[in-house]
């Protein structure tokens, strides 16, 4: 009879502790050495998985693009937002840019003549349009006066047909930072555009980051548009309302759009913000919640403390005439918007009847009283018809796609401010003796008695 030979198990694998150690640590070598590799040292990220590698520009060290850093302390692996695979998303808006009649019905506009880009019309009039109740009503929507650029700027403007960013810099308050994380299809797909004044093409040439004898302006992926501001308004800040709020007007051909203020830096691919904040959400328009204020009021207490607008006599004109006109303090109610108080430093949009009649309506509202966007918002937003159909994210989210900067440390003069008639006003005795809102209208004082009510219940 033959002899039957038991096969031995190696000693190695006899012990269940030794392979689960063996195992950790090849476990453990290949995270380190993926982290090591990896440009963002994240397990699992959200940007495309074939971003651009190189540089998108090379600035020279005086211009100092990346000073003054606001951090937030947040993990940059970290996400609370949910961003779907790259590749899909390049196709998914693609097919909707094509499909003209998604962003229908169109909006019309009023056309003509007057003195200022956006006419400035008397306050009844401008309410008038907040109900737009038929598709043949023609809305003020600025362009009044030409917006001043050149010719091949207007025809590259034109020619952008699918998701465009837009930021602005007037009187050299900014720098020009390129965004981050953009997927190769991106710049196939998005147009950049910066608007600038001639005190920041000035600038621009001073720190040789562009030539002075070239008829168009590139900064990376930026194309820069000079505007003749002192053809439009006197104030740099209504100048750079233009291209915030009527982005829809000025590239007539675009469907989607995000504007980024230029003391922001964008971190994510653009595309995938837009389908993941706008396209997944079905809504008009993204944008952040103030990190502080709930209220309107609250915010235009804030303006008035902090002076970020001189004429507190307009304020609190601006404040009387909406409590008159029915603002309200934010509450349960008014779900499902959840505050009435945006941070507008960045604003996404599908270019559709919603988004297009509040960006118009605020526009003028912004010409008729003063360029702080925030002011206005709640008051538009909840008075027009049709309702804006609006994703409110958190500040978290606002934190994980932008980085923000500090403006441009300058020795200037005071800025001019533009009054609600259009022109320049002076300092008032109120800003001079307190810079705070004195609110006499009843309907402001039923106002602040429901916001503390609410904020003490």
């Amino acid at each position: 009879m033959g002899k039957v030979t038991a096969t031995r198990t190696p000693l190695f694998f006899q012990s269940k502790l030794l392979c689960i150690s063996v195992l950790y640590l090849f476990t453990t070598l290949f995270l380190a050495f993926y982290r090591s590799v990896s440009p963002t040292t994240c397990l699992f990220r959200s940007s495309p998985s074939d971003p651009i590698q190189s540089p998108l520009f090379y600035y020279p060290s005086s211009y100092g693009e990346h000073k003054y850093a606001i951090t937030t302390h947040r993990h940059s692996c970290s996400s609370p937002v949910f961003f779907s695979d790259y590749g899909m998303v390049v196709g998914e808006i693609h097919n909707l840019c094509t499909n003209s009649s998604a962003f229908l019905p169109a909006l019309r506009y009023l056309q003509g003549k007057a003195d200022t880009f956006g006419g400035n019309f008397e306050t009844q009039k401008r309410f008038s349009y907040f109900n737009y109740s038929n598709d043949e009503i023609k809305v003020p929507c600025g362009f009044l006066k030409e917006f001043p650029v050149s010719d091949s700027d207007r025809i590259a403007m034109e020619s952008c047909n699918g998701v465009v960013v837009v930021s602005a810099i007037f009187n050299d308050h900014d720098k020009i930072r390129q965004p981050v994380g953009l997927g190769s299809q991106t710049l196939v797909d998005t147009c950049f555009f910066m608007f600038i004044d001639d005190i920041t093409l000035q600038g621009l040439y001073d720190h040789k980051l562009i030539p002075q004898n070239s008829p168009d302006y590139k900064v990376g992926v930026w194309r820069i548009v000079k505007v003749f501001s002192e053809k439009l308004y006197e104030n740099p800040a209504m100048n750079g309302v233009i291209p915030k709020y009527l982005v829809h007007r000025l590239f007539p051909h675009s469907k989607f759009s995000i504007w980024i203020d230029a003391k922001l830096q964008l971190m994510v691919d653009p595309l995938l913000l837009i389908h993941s904040l706008v396209v997944s959400k079905d809504v008009d328009m993204a944008i952040s919640k103030h990190p502080y204020y709930v209220h309107t009021m609250e915010e235009a207490m804030a303006t008035a403390r902090w002076k970020k607008w001189s004429d507190i006599d307009g304020l609190t004109q601006q404040m009387e005439t909406y409590c008159k006109n029915g603002l309200k303090p934010w509450t349960t109610d008014k779900l499902p918007y959840t505050t009435d108080v945006p941070d507008s430093a960045l604003i996404l949009r599908k270019h559709g009847l919603g988004s297009n009649l509040f960006s118009c309506l605020l526009f003028n509202e912004l010409e008729g009283f003063n360029p702080r966007d925030q002011l206005g918002f709640a008051f538009v937003r909840d008075k027009m018809n049709p309702k804006l159909k609006l994703n409110m994210f958190e500040v978290e989210v606002f934190e994980k796609i932008v980085v923000e900067y500090r403006h441009n440390l300058k020795k200037t003069g005071n800025v001019k401010a533009v009054s609600s008639g259009g022109g320049v006003s002076k300092k008032t005795k109120r800003e001079r003796s307190h810079g705070h809102l004195v609110l006499t209208d009843s309907s402001c004082q039923n106002y602040l008695l429901k916001m503390w009510g609410e904020s003490h219940s």
